[in-house]
């Protein structure tokens, strides 16, 4: 029995403007946000209920309701709900980048007041508080000889127990050295600076030191490092946990051993992410001011050597002007900070610049 075909009935061709879909024009969300502001600015401050603020906290609801509601309207209910989530989507987004666009702003504002060429060459030694000379020369070294000793210290040992976690680790020691470095994650700063301060100053130290504690740069260089070691670890491991199987596989096929699959294949594939967690353990140990405080306990004169003497920081630095009771302190602890944040920024920029070009040499 075969089947029928109806030759007779007309077939219909949808034409082009039927198979598109409606949608608002380019000019309705400004539309619907002008007649949100003013709807807003007529609620709140012509009943006044509030000020500013008020007014740009009702006109983004009214913003966001009445899009979805012409969305639903003009474009059908999924398309209306679609722009409310893209919506609150981009306000999260702004919401989340106005502090910090804020504190920037604040910061290069106030920061620039003081930033001159003597507040970067001169140090605060001889300086009285109603002084307006004086500059963070003396915290500047010491932020990037502690940094530094901190950084050649803990990433060598950072990456080797993410290596070894990853990669040789089994067992009740991985489980164990994972359990260990997730709890160093949430130390406060305080702690590991009396860590040091207990075990380096009052202990190691008196023993080459003619019995005296010895408060240095480098002291504080330790302290820093227990500080950076779990973020350093915690963030190489997952970078490496993300280079593919087949990769290891491949070489392991060519005969390549496992530890020169390691340095050659698997350490460069996971490069750039391995140097953005150590850059920010970098921009954590430069911003501590407590263990600074405690092991090396600052000095306003310029100290080059990290292994004798008091020595300061930028955090330290900040810190103490920013507690000093004169007209001229809060504009040097402005511009130590700028200061900070300008070294943080670049060390991270010529550590991306630099991962990104032996990627790019491969």
């Amino acid at each position: 029995m075969t089947a029928q075909v109806d030759t007779e009935r007309p077939v219909v061709i949808a034409s082009g403007d039927q198979l598109k879909a409606k949608r608002l024009p380019t000019w309705a969300p400004v539309a619907v946000a002008a007649a949100a502001i003013v709807l807003a600015a007529g609620l709140v401050m012509g009943t006044g209920w509030g000020g500013p603020v008020l007014t740009g906290v009702v006109a983004a609801v009214l913003f966001i309701v009445g899009l979805g509601v012409a969305g639903g309207v003009v474009e059908g209910r999924r398309a209306g709900s679609n722009r409310v989530a893209t919506t609150l989507i981009y306000s999260a987004f702004l919401l989340a980048l106005a502090p910090l666009l804020s504190v920037a702003f604040v910061l290069v504002t106030k920061g620039f007041e003081r930033l001159d060429g003597n507040f970067l060459g001169t140090s605060m030694k001889n300086i009285s508080a109603f002084d307006a000379n004086g500059g963070a020369y003396h915290a500047i070294i010491g932020t990037l000889e502690q940094a530094g000793i901190a950084t050649l210290i803990t990433v060598p040992l950072g990456i080797a127990g993410a290596i070894y976690i990853v990669e040789y680790g089994r067992g009740f020691l991985a489980n164990a050295i994972r359990f260990f470095v997730d709890v160093m994650t949430g130390i406060p700063s305080i702690v590991a600076g009396l860590f040091i301060l207990s075990f380096w100053v009052f202990v190691v130290t008196p023993i080459f030191n003619d019995g005296r504690p010895g408060y240095s740069g480098f002291a504080a260089a330790l302290a820093l490092s227990v500080l950076m070691l779990p973020t350093v670890v915690r963030s190489t491991e997952e970078m490496l946990r993300l280079v593919p199987g087949a990769l290891r596989e491949g070489a392991y096929a060519l005969g390549i051993p496992k530890w020169k699959t390691i340095m050659k294949i698997v350490l460069p594939t996971a490069g750039p992410g391995i140097v953005t967690g150590c850059m920010l353990a970098v921009a954590r140990a430069a911003g501590e001011t407590a263990p600074v405080l405690l092991v090396a306990g600052g000095n306003p004169a310029i100290n080059f050597s990290p292994f004798s003497d008091n020595q300061s920081s930028l955090s330290l630095y900040v810190f103490e002007q920013a507690g000093v009771a004169s007209q001229y302190a809060p504009a040097r602890a402005w511009a130590a900070a700028l200061t900070l944040v300008v070294i943080v920024l670049t060390l991270t920029v010529l550590a991306k610049l630099l991962a990104r070009r032996n990627k790019l040499a491969r």
